[in-house]
């Protein structure tokens, strides 16, 4: 069956924007010696990720329904998270997005912050959330680490970093080409890294390293993959923390299991995976449980998902897709599909590790 012209623009807008809104913008750049996955201008993925050009992405959207997003809800918020969590203890609070508080150790993590309206440069245009954030602004605890794992805009929120900067002064982690963003908006304490680099925040103190992932980087047409992609692992003294950033699926989770081991928490992504030729950097609910079986991960928890309609998948369809393939394992793991603002602690690796020998 024909569609008409309207339906046509109806369905061919989210791929379309992908490019309209940035049309205008571009970020900074890296440039410095040519390394495993820098030629000396661009960045490129470990694994062989094919890469997405907007014509891929407007055919596509041509074959494809897009999934159901309801209007924005007012719904109430989440309650306050405690200010720090003791020695040993790990908290997780998803907030929104890729947005999730992190305790560990007396220190507090926060990741991708976005409390924008819209993911994009503009006020006016681009995606906008259906739903408020899941723990009101003013009811952070004190972010020590702020992590960015890409500049893409529903990641790198200017505006909601800046609101960070004045009220926490937190240290700013960014992969590499980053920095000069922050630096000049007049942030304080900014650190770039690439793969594998550590930084430290103390007293009390807590190792973070960027970690490779699979997806790309831009602000703007003119920029794109200057600038490092990353994940955040978290070394916390029951066991590492993984924050996965925007990524599909690929080689880069064997290379994290086999430094680190063990995952403590893994934060996967399961949205934006429609239509099928954004898996190369976006990971679905089956590709997210995959990549929780190869870091061998004890607790995971999905995020990136019914905030923003990003992609052709429904507000809804991610979380229930994977609630639907978790009731099919036989040993069901332990992934966790919370609600905005909800808060769970997590058990430490040796606690685990303890309970299994016991059964």
């Amino acid at each position: 069956m024909r569609l008409d012209h309207r339906h046509q623009v109806t369905r061919l807008w989210p791929a379309l924007a992908l490019s309209l809104w940035t049309g205008c913008f571009a970020g900074t750049v890296h440039r410095g010696p040519a390394t495993d996955h820098f030629d000396g201008e661009t960045f490129q993925n470990l694994g062989d990720a094919p890469k997405l050009s907007p014509l891929k992405l407007v055919n596509a959207a041509l074959q494809e329904e897009r999934g159901a997003w309801r209007d924005y809800a007012d719904l109430p918020f989440g309650p306050k998270p405690p200010e720090r969590v003791g020695a040993g203890r790990l908290r997780v609070t998803f907030i929104n997005h890729a947005t999730v508080l992190l305790q560990a150790d007396g220190v507090n993590v926060l990741t991708d912050p976005i409390y924008s309206d819209r993911a994009s440069p503009l006020s006016f245009v681009g995606p906008k959330r259906v739903r408020p954030p899941g723990i009101r602004f003013e009811d952070l605890p004190p972010i020590d680490i702020v992590v960015v794992s890409h500049n893409h805009y529903d990641h790198l929120d200017l505006p909601t970093l800046r609101r960070l900067e004045a009220a926490h002064h937190p240290l700013f982690l960014v992969g590499l080409g980053n920095r000069e963003l922050l630096t000049r908006e007049g942030f304080q304490h900014v650190e770039e890294l690439d793969w594998w680099q550590s930084a430290k925040r103390g007293p009390p103190g807590l190792t973070v390293t960027a970690v490779p992932a699979q997806h790309r980087s831009n602000r703007g047409l003119t920029d794109t993959e200057e600038t490092l992609w990353a994940g955040w692992v978290l070394e916390t003294s029951g066991g590492p923390v993984l924050f996965a950033g925007d990524t599909g699926l690929g080689p880069h989770f064997d290379r994290i299991a086999e430094r680190f081991g063990p995952m403590r928490l893994s934060v996967l992504p399961i949205g934006a995976f429609r239509p099928r030729v954004l898996h190369p950097v976006h990971m679905g609910p089956a590709e997210a449980l995959q990549a929780h079986r190869v870091l061998h991960s004890r607790t995971s928890v999905a995020m990136h998902y019914g905030t923003f309609p990003m992609a052709f998948d429904g507000q809804d369809e991610a979380k229930y897709l994977l609630l639907r393939l978790l009731l099919k394992e036989e040993v069901r793991p332990r992934f966790w599909a919370l609600d905005f603002g909800e808060g769970r602690d997590v058990p430490t690796l040796a606690a685990e590790e303890r309970a299994d020998a016991g059964r």
